[in-house]
């Protein structure tokens, strides 16, 4: 029982399943505008699905981005431990991982409505191919933006079965500030993708100018909640939850520099996790209160 349990951990550690955080409460937000723009009861069959599908969506993307870069990773001093480059999980375990939560993805999609299922395979091949990015263009960290602002719209449909401009706002919003913060992930490993010639923003522009470009992606994430919540139903609260997160934001630039990026994993994954949770909240308590 206790090697089962510690099986499961492995795959835990693979995806990193904390970092759920980052796309769960902007699903989250998109689910209850749609109860709330449709007027239905809030139903906890939808709101399951929806855990369920961005669950599934993530496992599968974070596990292939493991997959694809296993080389890599056993190359690089700080991510030589990982699972795959020490073969504590193997590659044929970590594809049928993939395989078995991007199915799972589709199934819960099915559940949710026709829209959703059409749209699920597409949806896979963005948060998929965001892995390989890296290796032709520095702007990978976009594209791992895209793959996670698909959740608000996703979450959105699940409702309404139809696009909206207000979630899609919400995505717009994501796309920047997960590009934003990746951008300072990747300072850590500028000198190992050089020699490997791999691109990002740091490799690309060096790290202080990545930071101003990370901030100038912040400022924009930023400008679209406001245009959210001028455009949306929202009040006192809303604008509250927009002062914490935005004071979060800009605390995790303050936190990070050029020269010293030791706190770079409190500013990549604690104040952004924080930040995220506590703006859902108040943009939900706003919707219904």
């Amino acid at each position: 029982m206790q090697k089962q349990f510690e099986n499961i951990g492995n795959y835990f550690s693979l995806v990193k399943i904390h970092h759920t955080l980052f796309s769960l409460p902007f699903a989250l937000i998109g689910l209850f505008l749609a109860f709330k723009e449709t007027g239905r009861v809030i139903s906890l069959r939808d709101i399951l699905l929806v855990i369920l599908c961005v669950l599934f969506a993530r496992n599968a993307a974070m596990a292939f981005n493991r997959y694809a870069d296993v080389e890599f990773d056993r190359k690089n001093p700080r991510t030589a431990a990982r699972e795959l480059p020490r073969n504590i999980i193997s590659r044929s375990s970590a594809l049928a991982f993939i395989i078995i939560n991007g199915l799972l993805f589709i199934g819960a999609a099915y559940l949710l409505n026709m829209l959703c299922f059409l749209l699920s395979p597409v949806a896979l091949l963005v948060v998929l191919g965001y892995s390989l990015t890296k290796r032709f263009t520095s702007l990978s960290h976009v594209f791992l933006g895209l793959g996670l602002a698909l959740a608000p719209i996703g979450a959105y449909i699940a409702v309404t079965a139809h696009f909206a401009l207000l979630p899609i706002l919400f995505s717009f919003s994501v796309i920047f500030w997960v590009a934003g913060f990746d951008i300072i992930y990747a300072m850590q490993d500028v000198a190992f993708d050089q020699s490997e010639q791999l691109k990002s923003i740091p490799v690309f522009l060096g790290s202080r100018n990545a930071l101003l470009l990370s901030a100038a992606f912040h400022i924009v994430s930023v400008g679209f909640l406001v245009t959210a919540g001028l455009t949306g139903p929202f009040g006192k609260l809303y604008w509250a939850g927009m002062l914490v997160y935005s004071a979060l934001i800009i605390y995790q630039h303050i936190l990070v520099k050029p020269n010293d990026l030791s706190r770079v994993n409190l500013a990549f994954f604690t104040l952004n996790g924080i930040a995220s949770v506590i703006y859902a909240c108040f943009v939900i308590a706003d919707l219904y209160i």
